[in-house]
């Protein structure tokens, strides 16, 4: 609790007291008189002191102007004990409004404290604590136990682990030793590490996702937008009202003053749209923060809200459904051991550093000897020649696609693995098998893609540059429903419009990537969803979500905190209101008194704000 809530507390306290007091001493009006006024005072002097200041900036019409008419009408007809309960509960409900906003902003705060406030930088060999705004790119620093890592760089020395649950929401501390990168904003757990780093602060990890919380709640959702208007339209309307209910029925009936100034007191007092201008925004900034402790940031509100109704999913191949990394997958000898094969594709590719090559040597795993090779050329659009060292005969081997086994006159048995890329091996004896190189699909996918499906996600598309047959066969892997290959980075903003065509009315459409190339598609489709730790800078600027620990999974969780959200946004609007309805009519017919007007405001108001509350808490269904 803060100390201005503790000070309110203290007064709430000392009004309290003095309202039993007056209600006791019932019999002595003096005293009770006195009693009456000092609670009141201890309460709310201070709001009909914000009701003069914001009337003289222009805004009439709000909460404290409200409560000011209410009670001051309240007194001049002499219900002193209705004013000050009024006065006492409305300041209880505000004080449990303060208490419940700062419970929900706690979630942000922990991810703000990610901020680095400085950075031991090694000058010289001799180090200084520096702004982090002050290293360079190239720069190096040193990161000690327990500090934060203040820039994004590649470790240089030492080994530790880091914590990155503030940016992931995964509580498993990442290892990392030299050559491994580091990202801004972990922490550092044991071991001391010496990092050269990579960007400026302005540019790194912790200073973008700071951006992004900052910037989200400057993006409204279409609820909080509408009760914004609402509260202002709603407010003069019933503060007219309450002027005529106080003046036209004792002009038309005669008489009964005091009675319907009472009504109209009461009137304003359930008027107070306090339960729904606090609950609405509460709502969304819980779900944020919800959706942040689970390593998703939202850029706003309004993309929570679309995130509620999403109707399609597309996604890039690689990197997001695969993980972008080629590997041997199978090994086929015609004759022979797959170690053979294996040694001889490394001999065949030991001066490539093409992906493919170095995924042959990494398989083989072991040292080749150049000794064993006399000469390699490369054929452009076929493979390799090369003239290598086997069982002590220098063999001629060919090593590449189906093109240049035809070219050899060789027709290979094994047929082409559409799955992955296939080198075929050959030498003067003829065929001696294949090795498939493919990309292999990330873990996390199939459960994510089986909890779209739960969630009512109707149609689920993968868009790849990558070939039609490849592409399609990882569809079929996974059960998505379309899949479009051979695409550039304009024809896959083309194919994302021709879906957005075809979605069903009121629904969205979201594409999921995570490379460069991306940017323009997650621009256009309705959410853009970025994977943010494999990311590169364009995806996650581009993008509406970032999925900071590049789970597909977080999807799903996205979608139901944004589904929880809503509901109880929708709850809390048609409680609110329903309620307020109900008890207008039952004040303004004289079926209910101030204290059912109390209700109507603070009794409303908290129950909303205690179901907001529940929007902070997550568990994946």
């Amino acid at each position: 609790m803060t100390k201005k809530q503790r000070i309110m507390g203290i007064r709430l306290a000392v009004s309290a007291i003095l309202f039993l007091a007056a209600v006791v001493t019932e019999s002595k009006s003096a005293w009770s008189l006195l009693f009456y006024l000092f609670a009141y005072l201890s309460a709310g002097y201070d709001i009909p002191l914000k009701a003069l200041r914001n009337i003289r900036y222009g805004q009439v019409f709000d909460e404290n102007f409200l409560m000011t008419v209410a009670t001051f009408g309240a007194i001049a007809v002499s219900a002193l004990e209705e004013a000050v309960a009024v006065m006492l509960f409305y300041q209880v409900g505000e004080l449990f409004n303060d208490y419940a906003v700062n419970q929900s902003r706690k979630s942000i705060q922990d991810l703000m404290d990610i901020n680095p406030e400085y950075a031991n930088l090694l000058r010289d060999g001799v180090e200084e604590q520096v702004d982090p705004y002050e290293v360079e790119v190239g720069d190096t620093i040193v990161i000690r136990p327990g500090e934060k890592v203040p820039l994004d760089g590649v470790v240089l020395r030492g080994s530790s682990s880091l914590d990155t649950k503030a940016l992931t929401g995964e509580s498993m501390p990442v290892e990392v030793e030299v050559g491994s990168n580091v990202i801004s904003g972990s922490i550092n757990l044991n071991g001391v590490l010496e990092v050269q780093t990579t960007r400026l602060f302005d540019d790194s990890t912790v200073a973008k996702i700071l951006e992004l919380v900052e910037n989200a709640s400057s993006r409204k959702a279409k609820a909080e937008t509408f009760i914004t208007k609402f509260a202002r339209v709603y407010t003069p309307i019933v503060v007219t009202l309450a002027l005529v209910l106080a003046i036209l029925p004792p002009l038309i009936l005669g008489g009964g003053w005091g009675t319907w100034i009472y009504r109209a007191c009461s009137f304003l007092v359930v008027s107070c749209p306090c339960a729904l201008v606090i609950s609405v925004p509460l709502s969304f900034f819980g779900g944020l923060g919800a959706a942040s402790k689970n390593g998703i940031l939202l850029k706003g509100s309004n993309y929570m809200e679309a995130m509620a109704s999403l109707d399609t999913v597309v996604f890039d191949k690689t990197g997001t459904l695969t993980n972008g990394r080629f590997e041997v997958s199978d090994v086929a000898p015609v004759h022979g051991a797959r170690e053979a094969l294996l040694e001889l594709a490394a001999l065949g590719e030991y001066h490539s550093n093409h992906p493919i090559a170095l995924s042959v040597k990494k398989a083989y795993g072991k040292e080749v000897d150049p000794s064993r090779i006399d000469q390699a050329e490369e054929i452009p659009g076929y493979g390799i020649h090369a003239r290598i060292e086997k069982d002590h005969v220098w063999h001629e081997l060919y090593i590449g696609n189906r093109k240049l086994m035809k070219q050899q006159g060789i027709t290979p048995d094994t047929p082409s693995a559409i799955m992955g890329t296939t080198l075929y091996l050959a030498d003067e004896t003829g065929y001696l098998g294949a090795i498939v190189i493919s990309d292999s699909i990330r873990e996390d996918v199939p459960s994510a893609l089986a909890g779209l499906r739960q969630q009512g996600v109707r149609s689920l598309v993968m868009l790849t540059g990558d070939r039609e047959e490849v592409g399609r066969a990882v569809a079929d892997k996974l059960g998505l429903d379309q899949v479009f290959g051979n695409l550039l980075p304009g024809d896959k903003v083309s194919k994302v419009e021709a879906l957005l065509g075809q979605k069903s009315f009121g629904r969205t459409l979201a594409f999921v990537g995570d490379g460069i190339n991306d940017a323009p598609v997650l621009a256009r489709a309705d959410i853009g969803i970025a994977m943010g730790g494999i990311g590169s800078d364009a995806a996650v600027e581009a993008a509406d979500v970032v999925i900071m620990d590049d789970e597909p999974s977080k999807i799903v969780d996205t979608i139901q905190i944004a589904r929880k959200t809503m509901r109880i946004v929708q709850q809390n609007i048609v409680f609110a209101i329903g309620v307020k309805i109900l008890v207008l009519v039952l004040v303004a017919l004289g079926y209910a008194s101030m204290w059912a007007a109390v209700f109507g405001d603070v009794g409303v108001s908290v129950l909303a704000i205690l179901n907001a509350i529940r929007t902070l808490s997550y568990r994946r269904v």
